[in-house]
């Protein structure tokens, strides 16, 4: 595997690739990487000849008082994880060569109604990083494939309406979220999480799959969610939001099926999601 930081290099390398007709599959990443990042580059290897992966944290989509400084960097350990995962080149810029001129001066894209709200409500400004990071990896990869994991829903959901509305001709993959044998959705923020907390981080996900049995059973939404929240509340979470949605993150109706719940609450400091599917009865 090739590691450039360069953005004429990896140009120049992926130039190689077109020439010989091989399809290129994409997995962007913020690394401090796990098996969730790892099944995103197992997908990306089934999709595509040649697997690009991306290493950058991205300082445009931490708000005030986030954790841009103490986020994990672990680019060693993160390039022997990609190579053995079968990833064939890892661009990992420097913020400078991706924001030459800073951030407050940086052209951004913006992806209404889908943004809002969520994590967007209590993020502000944060999907408008995302979309501008995606678009500008895009721009530079082409790629014909990316693959992102579906713990992100919203940035999923971002994406998508992003590549529709600007007809941009990349196949976009969401992948299973991979999870701890407890159920704890992995994340590179688990690793924030003293021993108590860990305990007890399973309990958003054991409240996402009680929920979930309830709406299928036909119990009213209203106060089955009041009923998650206590009982986030009661396993020691802080929650943000327990909502649901329909597929597309619309409102629900009474002709909605297909439909998820999206969660996000903290345990001290640390800030959790995960989201489950689900099917309303008619």
């Amino acid at each position: 595997m090739r590691t450039l930081r360069e953005i004429p290099l990896l140009r120049e390398a992926l130039d190689e690739f077109r020439q010989r007709g091989q399809r290129i599959a994409l997995v962007p990443t913020m690394g401090n990487l796990h098996e969730g990042h790892l099944a995103l580059v197992a997908e990306a290897r089934r999709r595509g000849d040649v697997v690009v992966a991306t290493i950058f944290v991205n300082p445009l989509q931490f708000g005030a008082n986030e954790d841009l400084d103490a986020y994990p960097r672990t680019l060693a350990d993160d390039q022997a994880k990609l190579e053995a995962a079968g990833a064939d080149l890892l661009f990992a810029p420097e913020t400078t060569a991706v924001y030459p001129r800073g951030l407050a001066a940086q052209t951004r894209v913006c992806v209404p109604e889908v943004s809002e709200g969520l994590c967007g409500g209590d993020r502000p400004g944060h999907f408008d990083g995302v979309a501008t990071i995606v678009t500008m990896l895009f721009n530079l990869v082409q790629p014909d494939v990316a693959c992102f994991g579906e713990k992100d829903y919203q940035q999923l959901a971002v994406i998508r309406r992003m590549v529709n509305d600007l007809h941009l001709p990349v196949e976009i993959v969401g992948v299973p979220i991979v999870r701890a044998e407890d159920g704890l959705a992995l994340s590179s923020r688990n690793g924030y999480l003293d021993a108590a907390q860990r305990d007890a981080a399973p309990s958003l996900y054991h409240t996402l799959c009680t929920l979930r049995d309830a709406l299928e059973a036909g119990d009213e939404v209203a106060p089955a969610l009041d009923d998650g929240l206590a009982r986030l509340r009661e396993a020691g979470f802080t929650p943000d939001y327990l909502e649901l949605r329909d597929a597309d993150l619309g409102a629900v109706t009474a002709t909605t099926r297909d439909a998820v719940l999206l969660a996000a609450a903290r345990l001290g400091p640390t800030r959790l999601i995960d989201n489950l599917s689900l099917t309303l009865p008619r």
